[in-house]
């Protein structure tokens, strides 16, 4: 990990917390106190960030200069959220294009969905602070730099940020391998929240329970699975190939 990746030592990550660092997780050495841990939770609770308690040997092999105890993984990019993004994008005109990722803790799928989503002109990324892939350098590296000219939002809890979606008119879109209906069939020239969930367990109930449309990609062969990043990279240009066809504008 490169070395301007991370901050160490309670005082310091104070302080960069303080000057609007964005952090994309804090490291917490488990059973660490005192009145400096202390603030530093106060500041972590009002900036609802991400921290986990691990073991001295985790944070060790970040680094083994003077930490306390304490490191915090600076986020590669600025992060946005939907409550901006969404009004925004119909001011702006558009039709909206967003893409939300449940559970995708894959740097290398999320780089490759990342680069897809920039090539077809989608409008955002939405991700969970919890249970997600981090965006750090290797993630931007992996898009092949798409992360810097993406908006990624990353929310509290997917569930509300998909519940907020489509009661702004965003059509949920859920890829699912048992789903009847061809990817084809469904109508993309709405509003569009294109779903996609972890190769291993998929979109979490809570979320399908909200999604209007699920649709499939068919398999011949023997695997029953695309990766997740071609899955997600195959729905995408259904998505611009209706709306061309459809004489409008794809951003």
């Amino acid at each position: 990990m490169e070395r301007s990746e991370y901050i160490f030592g309670i005082r310091a990550v104070i302080e960069a917390i303080d000057a609007g660092k964005q952090i994309d997780k804090i490291f917490i050495k488990k059973d660490l106190q005192g009145e400096l841990v202390g603030e530093l939770f106060e500041l972590i609770k009002s900036h609802h960030i991400v921290t986990q308690r691990v073991p001295i040997e985790r944070i060790n092999k970040i680094t083994r200069k003077n930490h306390q105890g304490v490191v915090a993984i600076l986020s590669a990019v600025t992060y946005y959220s939907l409550d901006n993004i969404v009004p925004q994008l119909y001011e702006d005109g558009l039709l909206p294009f967003v893409v939300v990722l449940d559970g995708i803790t894959d740097v290398r799928n999320f780089g490759a969905i990342a680069r897809t989503c920039e090539c077809v002109g989608a409008n955002a990324i939405v991700i969970p602070e919890r249970g997600s892939v981090s965006v750090n350098a290797d993630a931007v590296k992996t898009s092949a730099g798409a992360l810097h000219h993406i908006p990624v939002c990353r929310e509290r809890n997917v569930v509300s940020a998909v519940r907020f979606l489509k009661d702004n008119g965003y059509q949920i879109v859920a890829a699912s391998e048992k789903a009847e209906i061809n990817y084809t069939q469904a109508d993309y020239t709405t509003p569009i929240a294109l779903v996609m969930g972890a190769e291993d367990v998929g979109i979490s109930p809570e979320v399908i329970k909200l999604c209007d449309t699920f649709v499939s990609i068919p398999m011949f062969g023997n695997i029953s699975s695309l990766n997740v990043s071609v899955a997600a990279g195959v729905m995408m240009y259904e998505v611009v190939r209706q709306r061309l066809a459809a004489d409008m504008e794809v951003i």
